[in-house]
């Protein structure tokens, strides 16, 4: 009788061990659906200014989606002052915030406070711009900014309709860039400037100011009136004498504003010049509509917040996210996993890469309104959020 009490006992203990196993190996990576990661939790928001229109987006939509989650969130603003932005940040460690997130306004100036938030177990997500310099920075959400300029270079292209074995036309261009603090700058001025460079070795793109470099095209803080002061120094110095200007390449609408005012008013000529953006800011809709500008790479900020909280909820429950995050989490809009082209010069940083889209006049019905971005204020697209 002993004898078959002890086989039933393993037998038993064995049955058990197995059964653990099975449910170890059936562990996922994706998000939870609720906020049972970190109850009551708060979610420290780190945004950059109030002074470019998309930064206020970015902030409504996730502070929202958090607090769908059961997260409170501390939303603060640094007026584009990088030290103020380390005080911020100070500040939300000192309350205690179970995750940041963070746009920072001077990549390069962040990893001291940020070694605060490593001591103190906050985990770091770098929103849209890359932090430079430190290890805390866990992931990296933006959207591929690479892209983003290639789109506006090839926009270039295929609207002149530049072909490389064609040399018989000529055409002159001028860039503007982003703000050197700003690690995502380099990238879009990157992607345009390669696309277009083989047009100005052909000699089929001119450059009359003869600025071509990063530094001498950037726009300190992406601010509307560095870039209208700069455009008009380059229409008298060069085009005063009714030389014609094709092209005005811009990083982004904040610079584009600054540029298409400074054509409005010192540029003698009557063409029309073709002028580039990027997020899809409500003035510079109005002046797509208006025929003043010619494109903007829009990125969907609302998809942008929706990776970012997931993100920060599998992160909080304890799980180390990697691209089964995108095939678990259903999103309905592309992402891409990327763990090895955003170094911070401290390392590699895992990514999750949104895609951009080029928006015209004549698509912004379909790619804003009729998905739900926008709505129509007569006109003029209306930003929703």
């Amino acid at each position: 009788m002993k004898k078959v009490l002890i086989l039933v006992l393993v037998l038993a203990m064995a049955l058990a061990l197995v059964a653990c196993g099975t449910t170890k190996t059936e562990t996922s990576t994706a998000p939870e659906e609720s906020a049972a990661a970190v109850t009551g939790g708060k979610i420290g928001v780190a945004m950059p200014t109030k002074s470019l229109e998309r930064w206020n987006r970015d902030g409504s939509f996730l502070e929202k989606s958090f607090q769908e989650k059961g997260y409170e969130v501390e939303l603060v603003y640094s007026d584009n002052d990088a030290t103020k932005q380390v005080a911020d940040i100070e500040n939300l460690i000192a309350d205690k915030v179970n995750l940041l997130v963070i746009v920072a306004v001077d990549g390069e100036s962040l990893s001291t406070v940020l070694q605060t938030a490593v001591e103190a177990n906050i985990p770091v997500i770098s929103y849209d711009r890359l932090i430079m310099n430190t290890d805390a920075v866990a992931y990296y959400v933006s959207f591929d900014n690479y892209t983003v300029g290639t789109l506006q270079g090839q926009y270039v292209v295929d609207t002149l309709g530049l072909d490389l074995k064609d040399t018989s036309k000529s055409y002159n261009i001028e860039f503007t860039a982003g703000d050197p603090a700003d690690n995502n700058a380099g990238f879009f001025f990157n992607g345009a400037f390669d696309v277009l460079k083989p047009y100005i070795d052909a000699g089929i793109l001119k450059v009359p100011s003869g600025q071509m470099k990063f530094e001498e095209v950037a726009t300190t803080q992406w601010k509307t009136e560095n870039a209208l002061n700069r455009m008009q120094n380059i229409l008298a110095s060069y085009y005063a004498d009714g030389t014609v200007l094709d092209v005005a390449l811009c990083s982004n609408d904040s610079t584009a504003l600054g540029v298409t005012q400074a054509i409005g008013s010192d540029y003698k000529g009557t063409n029309t010049v073709i002028i580039t953006g990027q997020d899809g800011d409500e003035a510079n809709l109005a002046n797509m509509v208006d025929g003043k500008q010619s494109m903007t790479v829009y990125k969907a900020v609302a998809n942008e917040a929706v990776v970012t909280v997931d993100l920060a909820v599998a992160m909080l429950s304890g799980k180390t996210p990697d691209a089964s995050l995108i095939t678990d989490s259903g999103w309905s809009f592309d992402c891409t996993y990327d763990a090895e082209s955003y170094d911070n010069n401290n390392g590699k940083v895992p990514s999750y890469l949104l895609v951009p889209i080029v928006v015209t006049k004549d698509n912004i019905q379909k790619e804003l309104v009729d998905t739900g971005y926008y709505t129509m204020d007569g006109n003029y697209p209306k930003a929703v959020g």
